[in-house]
């Protein structure tokens, strides 16, 4: 069956996000994560679905990246997880190994756009490694997505650019997550368009939520 159709098991699913922050001076108490706090914000403004967060901070080791991603996919029933930082060229940076590693598909689309959305402030943009992927099991499937780990950053990935009379220049990667969680089973995800305008196909729309 068509998971966009209006299955009444979807309609009622809770949607949960995971967030994980990856740094380990951050983890370590060093300094205050600013990734996490950066995401659950924009997440407020972006999603007019309820939705609830699971929310983990960890260091750079990739078996606990793994462990991590597993478990809010497996156990917590995340239907989105959203990494931040760790994707850079450094030895110490290990989140798009962990995640392609507990993936069953790739989803490259997503890192491709983000790199074309920093190529327009810094050429550096090459050398970040964001990806993401689907985790499949029997009876549930994530979409989980590697972000920069710079707040401002964060929100021109998701978000996209536009110009000074609010054009979109360059679309953000958010909005094309609800269809993809549509397309893995997951809950329907309605979007505030003054920040990230869903696009789905003319047969997958729902009428607005009462």
């Amino acid at each position: 069956m068509n998971p966009t159709t209006n299955d009444p098991e979807l309609a009622h699913q809770e949607l949960i996000i995971g967030l994980v922050s990856v740094s380990d001076r951050a983890s370590g108490g060093v300094y205050e994560d600013k990734g996490i706090p950066a995401l659950s914000d924009w997440l407020a403004q972006a999603i007019t679905t309820p939705f609830r967060l699971e929310t983990r901070l960890i260091p750079d080791e990739r078996a606990e990246i793994e462990r991590t991603l597993v478990d809010l996919v497996d156990n917590a029933r995340c239907h989105l997880v959203l990494t931040t930082g760790g994707t850079g060229p450094a030895r110490r940076d290990v989140t798009p190994e962990a995640t392609v590693a507990v993936g069953t598909k790739e989803m490259p689309g997503f890192g491709e756009q983000m790199r074309q959305i920093s190529l327009r402030f810094v050429p550096t943009a090459i050398l970040s490694r964001q990806t993401a992927v689907i985790r499949e099991t029997p009876d549930h499937a994530a979409l989980i997505m590697n972000l920069p780990g710079q707040p401002k950053s964060i929100k021109e990935t998701l978000e996209g650019l536009k110009d000074d009379a609010g054009n979109v220049v360059v679309g953000g990667i958010f909005a094309a997550v609800p269809y993809c969680i549509d397309l893995i089973g997951g809950p329907y995800m309605e979007t505030n368009p003054l920040v990230s305008k869903t696009f789905r196909p003319k047969s997958a729309l729902r009428p607005p939520a009462a």
